[in-house]
């Protein structure tokens, strides 16, 4: 833990960045902004201050090429008090290399099922992926955790000095609008809003037998084959500020069908909006649905059944539950788990 102090020099470095958009980027830069406000002094290194070239299946993201020594040199011009390695990317890995040949303690965080998302696209096993993974993270002093359930979850597959981190909502953004955004479509409306790709299991929800319409929100790699293939789904793109939240309040159930998420920002943005959710009784959903003051939506193995059971939920409560998450708790929480460099001084 860091000492008292009015300002501490925090020093995050993440491959997942601006022009990203994702929740994670979503997390780190409203955390990053929130520390700024409290008076520390913050910087992000991003791929964005590097030659990159894009990700294999997925060209949005950009992989920063052969960082090492230019990222050593900002990290040591900044002079941390704190550094964070936010990923295990090209730029994570250089971070973490250059920090334990410095003897610099550091923190990570657990944001992406990386091994699923990989074991998606490729059919590799998950379980050599995750021995990769654990060794990454322990050799930081913790690694920030955002759910429960991950958290045993990772603690039954050997990580260790797991630390809790919560997400938070930006309640003035997303908050109840006139329900009149798909009303020229045949409702109910069932709206998923994220981005479009394989391990997101988008197909799933798009294959349920359900009444009125669905509707599709966000970009990515498989956008134009689910175009394709649905072609009675409308697909708006992706939509941001305004226009998203107004989307979601439109919508009668927000229905999340992914089985691999380590929170789902997005739940948060849909129940400040004061629309139910739907999902899988996985990481994520259950841990924010579920024991909710009030009923908020439905997590069931059947998702068509959870589709249908959120319809009775009540949109004063989702909203409600919605408020308990703070961006501003959520950067307290961040920074009580972060630990001084120490050998860089």
């Amino acid at each position: 833990m860091l000492p008292p102090a009015p300002c501490h020099r925090i020093l995050i470095v993440t491959d997942a960045w601006k022009p990203q958009v994702n929740g994670v980027v979503r997390t780190l830069s409203t955390v990053a902004q929130e520390l700024q406000d409290m008076g520390h002094v913050v910087d992000v290194i991003g791929p964005d201050r590097f030659r990159t070239l894009p990700c294999p299946t997925y060209p949005d993201i950009a992989l920063s090429l052969m960082p090492r020594r230019r990222l050593i040199g900002m990290i040591e011009a900044f002079k941390p008090d704190a550094l964070h390695v936010a990923t295990e990317g090209p730029l994570g890995l250089a971070a973490r290399s250059w920090a334990k040949r410095n003897g610099v303690a550091f923190t990570t965080a657990f944001h992406t099922r990386f091994a699923e998302y990989v074991k998606a696209r490729t059919g590799i096993p998950v379980t050599p992926i995750y021995a990769w993974m654990r060794r990454f993270h322990a050799a930081g002093q913790g690694t920030m955790v955002a759910t429960q359930s991950l958290r045993d979850e990772l603690s039954a597959r050997g990580f260790r000095n797991i630390r809790p981190w919560s997400r938070g909502v930006d309640l003035s953004q997303f908050k109840a609008y006139p329900r009149d955004e798909f009303a020229h479509l045949p409702g109910p409306i069932f709206i998923y809003v994220g981005r479009v790709a394989v391990e997101k299991n988008i197909g799933t929800f798009l294959d349920l037998d359900l009444p009125g319409s669905k509707v599709v929100v966000g970009g990515g790699p498989q956008l134009a084959s689910l175009q394709r293939d649905y072609p009675k789904v409308t697909f708006t793109g992706p939509r941001y500020g305004e226009a998203l939240a107004r989307a979601y309040s439109g919508a009668d159930v927000f229905v999340f069908p992914s089985r691999t998420d380590t929170f789902g920002l997005v739940i948060l943005e849909a129940l400040a909006c004061g629309t139910p959710v739907a999902a899988f009784p996985v990481t994520g959903p259950k841990d924010v649905l579920i024991n909710a003051e009030g009923k908020i939506g439905s997590v069931n193995e059947d998702l068509r059944a959870a589709a249908l059971d959120a319809l009775t939920a009540d949109r004063a409560a989702c909203r409600i539950h919605a408020e308990r998450y703070s961006w501003r708790a959520c950067a307290e929480i961040f920074l009580s788990h972060l630990v001084p460099v120490m050998g860089n001084r």
